[in-house]
């Protein structure tokens, strides 16, 4: 197979990016081979747009079509695994969108069954680990740029939402629609670059803010804190409704620190001695200086490095590594496997906040879908 022709499931905002990228021949080695939507109004635009692609406005007939070889699936969260499984079933190579699912369980499912397959690509669209910026960050924290993680803070808050925007549909920003807010929809991406870069923490604690400042039954405000299992701790900040926003992740390590804002530049403070020796060797004068702002350079080296991202380009790569992985074994970028990480970590965190404690990973899977399912009918009986 040379060219792999991708059946997009949902042709909204998303699918409607990568239906262009694709139909404007930006992707190598894909084309579309079929487009389904529920929304006889898509039916009609894709008439027009798109008049020689099949149309479908069921999925399973799409996959029994013989016009694709494999899906990507941009639709509402709950729904990802259960697509994804039916694909692999019909030998189908699958694209999950972030996030992977709404509970962990329903991620392991899908997890398990695509290891059943090993001969069919089963990749997730986390794009943001294209970006060259993340790729180096990842790269000098694997490489012991800086030494041990100590600390981990990232800021994230650059996802202002109007309260018309949760007002477009009825299913979003609901427990029984996304199965969360800001941490399940805007946020995922950072949740996955986090546990990426600096590992999955051991224990969370969060203060998660339920229609804060929004209209809505599920999170636009979340602070967390993790414990990692070398003794590291983490914050972990977000929400919708600081207009103006801040990103801004650190990352403190024995040996320096490495900062990263508004996802565009990395400035990395390598030590000229570890801390600990710094802390066990240096004389109170030689502090002094420290604390009077003198002799920096004694103590680090600075270097600042800049990237500029194109926007759509790390779309069309997701796309291109998942055809190139399906036409010759090129490695995925993100194997869909993967996605069941940042859905575990915001489980945590939503968990912390309903049972008011902190709770450790891994945690009682059943329990977390007991509590997502009394929020569900309360979300009901309530509407």
């Amino acid at each position: 197979m040379n060219i792999v022709k991708l059946g997009i499931i949902g042709i909204g905002a998303e699918g409607g990016l990568y239906a262009g990228f694709l139909a404007e021949g930006k992707v190598n080695n894909m084309v579309i081979g079929a487009i389904c939507d529920i929304d006889p109004d898509k039916k009609a635009m894709c008439a027009e747009k798109y008049p020689d692609i099949p149309f479908y406005d069921n999925y399973i007939e799409m996959l029994d079509s013989n016009n694709v070889d494999a899906i990507v699936t941009c639709v509402p969260h709950y729904l990802h695994p259960e697509m994804g499984i039916n694909a692999l079933k019909r030998n189908i190579h699958a694209l999950v969108e972030k996030p992977a699912g709404v509970y962990t369980k329903q991620v392991q499912e899908l997890n398990e069954y695509a290891a059943t397959k090993p001969e069919l690509t089963f990749a997730i669209f986390f794009n943001q680990r294209t970006n060259p910026l993340y790729q180096k960050l990842k790269s000098l924290i694997d490489s012991g740029e800086i030494g041990e993680i100590r600390r981990t803070n990232w800021l994230i808050t650059t996802w202002w939402r109007p309260q018309g925007y949760y007002d477009q549909s009825e299913w979003r920003a609901t427990w029984g629609g996304e199965g969360g807010g800001v941490l399940v929809n805007q946020a995922p991406h950072q949740l996955d670059l986090l546990q990426w870069i600096c590992g999955m923490p051991t224990k969370v604690y969060s203060n998660v803010k339920f229609g804060y400042q929004r209209k809505i039954a599920v999170e636009d405000e979340v602070t967390a804190m993790f414990d990692y299992e070398n003794g590291a701790t983490g914050v972990f900040i977000t929400c919708t409704h600081d207009v103006m926003g801040t990103d801004r992740f650190e990352i403190l390590g024995d040996k320096g620190k490495i900062v990263v804002d508004d996802s565009k530049k990395i400035t990395i403070k390598r030590l000229i001695k570890p801390e600990a020796e710094m802390s066990s060797s240096m004389s109170m004068q030689d502090v002094m200086k420290i604390f009077m702002g003198q002799g920096a350079s004694e103590i680090y080296s600075e270097e600042v490095l800049e990237f500029e991202s194109v926007w759509g380009a790390q779309h069309i790569a997701v796309l291109e590594n998942f055809a190139a992985n399906i036409v010759d074994g090129t490695p995925l970028i993100a194997p869909g496997s993967d996605g069941i990480h940042g859905v575990r970590l915001a489980n945590a965190i939503h968990l912390s906040s309903f049972l008011g404690k902190q709770v450790e990973i891994p945690f009682d899977e059943d329990l977390y879908l007991a509590e997502l399912n009394k929020k569900i009918e309360d979300e009901k009986s309530n509407s």
